[in-house]
């Protein structure tokens, strides 16, 4: 599992993406393109420098999308 954080001082919001259960079906690089991307294998992957576009309902939205659910918000 890959987790992210948002820096200190910020909602603290933890990104999770779950590598074993991501298909790499890109619904969270297209509904947070600030966010995610796909590796060149096609999963899902964490934005280099995301914590500055982080929106939290936007976030929840690619959650949601997931059509494996390999994606978690706490």
């Amino acid at each position: 599992m890959v987790i992210g954080m948002r820096p200190e001082g910020s909602a603290g919001m933890r990104i999770g993406i779950d590598k074993e259960r991501c298909i790499g079906a890109g619904q969270c690089a297209l509904t947070a393109p600030k966010v995610f991307m796909q590796d060149d294998d096609g999963f899902s992957e964490l934005l280099p420098g995301y914590e500055e576009a982080l929106d939290g309902a936007t976030v929840k939205e690619a959650v949601r999308v997931c059509p494996v659910q390999a994606i978690t918000v706490g």
